[in-house]
């Protein structure tokens, strides 16, 4: 019997300024993943230390977590902020519900899903004003992973919006107990205290974000790829040795289509 796993719709990226993108993280697998400050317009450039890549935020700041499916197959990713998932707020486990990426798609993931229709914007807070720790689970507070599964389908309908279907069965207890423990195997350091963090991801305003559901076949119970990104302030970053760069060394390449908008005209 197919066994059908909830999934959720993204929205398009309408009126986005893009911005020359920093070099990606290495990563081996179908899918990438990056930090954009909403508020600056830009992609987050990040730097490696202690074995993780890490992303300098900025308090008060909203951003997104963006997704790059490198495949030519539809994807399910299963996205957990500071330890929660961000679509239905239970303690993040590759068995729950996630996002479909259709291939070669790229999509931003803005906020804590709250209906079929919004999200509560993800913005850089402080550590007790997260939303992990204002529910009572500050442990993980500062790290974002993705657990990637491929689809068990050989063939794929015409390209359509990223899905969720609601009803979909827990896999049994020993998938997901297997399922978790090859995910914290994976995804080494997530609850590391060697410093504390500065930074969290607060449950922000509201916005629209419309969403449909979907079916999707998981190809393997265990992830195909599992990825962290840990984010701290700028000054916590350098404390642990990491050399930032300032926005105005990032390497900037001339565009075609840079996407501004008119200026108003000089003043008489």
């Amino acid at each position: 019997m197919k066994r059908l796993l909830p999934l959720l719709l993204i929205l398009p990226l309408a009126g986005f300024r893009p911005a020359p993108l920093p070099p990606p993280m290495p990563q081996d697998g179908p899918v990438r993943v990056a930090l954009v400050d909403r508020d600056r317009g830009a992609e987050l450039r990040s730097y490696p230390a202690d074995g993780q890549r890490w992303v300098a935020g900025e308090r008060g700041h909203r951003y997104a977590v963006r997704l790059y499916n490198d495949s030519p197959r539809r994807v399910l990713v299963v996205l957990s902020v500071d330890g929660v998932n961000a679509i239905s707020g239970e303690d993040a486990d590759p068995s729950q519900t996630g996002y479909v990426l259709n291939p070669g798609q790229r999509a931003d993931i803005t906020g804590w899903r709250k209906t079929q229709d919004e999200v509560a914007q993800f913005v850089f807070s402080s550590p007790s004003g997260s939303y992990a720790s204002r529910t009572g689970r500050p442990d993980n507070v500062g790290v974002i992973g993705v657990a990637v599964f491929e689809e068990a389908r050989r063939w794929y309908p015409r390209p359509q919006p990223i899905l969720r279907d609601r009803a979909g069965p827990a896999p049994e207890a020993a998938e997901a107990s297997a399922a978790a423990d090859a995910s914290a195997s994976r995804i080494e350091g997530y609850s590391a205290k060697s410093q504390a963090p500065a930074l969290g991801t607060g449950h922000g305003a509201r916005e629209s974000s419309s969403v449909r559901d979907t079916d999707f076949e998981r190809a393997t119970r265990s992830p195909a790829q599992v990825l962290q990104l840990r984010y701290d302030s700028a000054r916590n970053l350098r404390a642990r040795g990491i050399l930032l760069d300032s926005p105005s060394r990032l390497d900037r390449q001339p565009q075609a289509f840079p996407n501004r908008y008119v200026p108003d005209p000089p003043a008489r």
